[in-house]
C-alpha cells in the first residue's frame, strides 16, 4: 500500500493509504494507540481495522501521530493529536471529494481522539472504538454523541475495567436516535494479543450489519 506524507499542523505526517476500488468510494480514517506506549499506525489492531474497511472498497488511511515514526513534531497530550487527525481527514477528503460515506476508527488513545473528531466533523457517519480508555481519559464531551457506532473491548483488559466501558456505553445508549453496539471479546486483553482474528470477526459482522453493501450502493 502506498506510503503518503501529509502536511500536518506540526510538520509532515507519515501515513499508509489504500484508494478505494469503486468510483466515489467511501472513506475511513484509522487512529493508533498512545504514542508513549509504543502506539503506531502499524499496531496490529489498527491494521485489522484498516483491512476491514479496505476489503469493503473503502479508501482508507492510517497514519502516525506527531513524533511517531517519521511524523514530525512531539507528543501534545491529545490536543495536537486531534489536530493531526483533522489534517489527515482533510487529506483523505481532498483525494476523495465525492465520498458518500465517512467512518472513523480508533484503538485505545486513538479511540479517544477519534470520538473527539467525531464531535467536530458532522460528515463522519459512524465509528468503531476499540478498547476506549474510559477510565483514563475524559469522554464527557460526548454530549450528545452525534453518530451510532461500535464499541468493542476484551474481557481481560488489564488497563481499562469493564465497568468503565459499560458506563460509557450506557451513557451513549441513552441518547435519542443513537445506537451503540457493544461487544466484548472473551480472552482478549487491551490490545487483543492473540485475539486479533476474533476482533476481525466482530468488526466485520458489525460493519456488514451497519453498512450493508456499500460498494454496490456507490456503483449504482
Amino acid at each position: 500500500m502506498p506510503e503518503v506524507m501529509i502536511n500536518g499542523p506540526a510538520g509532515r505526517l507519515e501515513g499508509r493509504y489504500t484508494h478505494g476500488t469503486a468510483p466515489n468510494a467511501p472513506i475511513a480514517l484509522l487512529l493508533h494507540p498512545h504514542p508513549h506506549h509504543n502506539g503506531t499506525m502499524n499496531n496490529k489492531v489498527v491494521f485489522t481495522l484498516f483491512q476491514s474497511f479496505t476489503k469493503r472498497g473503502y479508501s482508507a488511511l492510517r497514519f502516525n501521530f506527531r513524533g511517531v515514526g517519521r511524523s514530525q513534531g512531539t507528543y501534545d497530550k491529545g490536543e495536537g493529536e486531534l489536530a493531526d487527525a483533522a489534517a489527515a481527514l482533510d487529506w483523505l477528503q481532498t483525494y476523495n471529494p465525492n465520498a458518500p460515506v465517512c467512518w472513523i476508527a480508533g484503538v485505545s488513545f486513538g479511540a479517544w481522539i477519534g470520538m473527539q473528531l467525531l464531535m467536530r466533523r458532522p460528515e463522519i457517519d459512524g465509528f468503531v472504538s476499540v478498547s476506549p480508555p474510559a477510565n483514563l481519559f475524559d469522554f464527557s464531551f460526548l454530549a450528545p454523541c452525534p453518530s451510532s457506532g461500535l464499541i468493542i473491548n476484551g474481557d481481560r483488559d488489564e488497563l481499562v475495567p469493564q465497568a468503565a466501558v459499560n458506563k460509557l456505553v450506557t451513557k451513549l445508549s441513552h441518547q435519542k436516535d443513537i445506537r451503540i453496539d457493544h461487544r466484548v471479546v472473551p480472552g482478549a486483553n487491551h490490545f487483543f494479543a492473540n485475539r486479533s482474528d476474533d476482533l476481525a470477526v466482530q468488526v466485520d459482522d458489525y460493519l456488514d450489519r451497519a453498512l450493508g453493501n456499500p460498494i454496490a450502493a456507490v456503483a449504482e
